[in-house]
């Protein structure tokens, strides 16, 4: 059994009672970053399983084989990145695809989501959305990235660097209007922020803020009632 464990996002005890049974009686943990990994079994008590070995975006090909050879063998193996549900803008869907093509059971641990949290926080429209992960850094590319939305009605999600987050507002007002949009911040933290405002007023709060901690960005679809065409800046919250 291969099983795919979401983990904290940031606030630990958003682990879940069975992700840590099942981290408890696995064979083999492989993770993004195994000091993350031993640092979150340490705090729940965890006994270390047999091995704990790394699976990140430049060893996938290798990694991934070797943790077939466990399965084959009938070892239990649970994957897990640093934060979040594996696969989501992190390995893990190569060795999913690997398990599947061998016939190897896969079951997923749920637990802590950014998209999912920054999109029920936002206000706008849950209904229908796209999470598109992290934009390119290229000017061109990124707009290409926001021309792919421009038209469609449902909510956009994604996430960014906080040492970006200016350039990719930029970039969508640009190309998407002044659309409403919902900014999220260090989620789950002591220190957790959403700003909920439209496009220019929220690169204006960047201008003079310092953004801190990943960003997970909502944006409103194509639909006139979320694009604030008046002269009058919103309201930041």
């Amino acid at each position: 059994m291969l099983y795919l464990i979401a983990t904290p996002i940031g606030n630990l005890s958003d682990i879940s009672l069975r992700a840590i049974d099942v981290l408890k009686k696995v064979s083999v943990i492989a993770c993004e970053d195994t000091r993350r990994t031993r640092a979150l079994l340490t705090h729940f008590g965890i006994k270390h399983p047999m091995e704990i070995m790394s699976y990140y975006e430049h060893n996938e090909s290798k990694s991934g084989e070797r943790i077939l050879e466990y399965l084959k063998n009938n070892y239990t193996v649970a994957f897990c990145s640093d934060s979040g549900y594996p696969g989501i803008s992190d390995p893990g869907y190569r060795l999913v695809r690997m398990a599947i093509e061998n016939n190897i059971n896969v079951e997923v641990i749920p637990g802590p989501s950014a998209v999912l949290m920054a999109l029920v926080l936002s206000g706008l429209p849950t209904s229908s959305f796209t999470f598109k992960g992290y934009p390119p850094r290229r000017s061109g590319s990124i707009k290409r990235f926001f021309e792919e939305e421009k038209n469609a009605p449902h909510t956009l999600v994604l996430f960014e660097s906080p040492f970006r987050i200016k350039k990719t507002l930029e970039s969508a007002l640009t190309v998407l209007g002044n659309r409403y949009v919902a900014m999220c911040s260090e989620l789950t933290k002591k220190f957790e922020r959403v700003h909920r405002s439209d496009l220019v007023s929220l690169i204006k709060y960047c201008e003079n803020t310092q953004i801190r901690g990943e960003v997970t960005l909502v944006i409103a679809g194509n639909n006139p009632k979320f694009l604030n065409d008046s002269s009058n800046d919103s309201k930041m919250d």
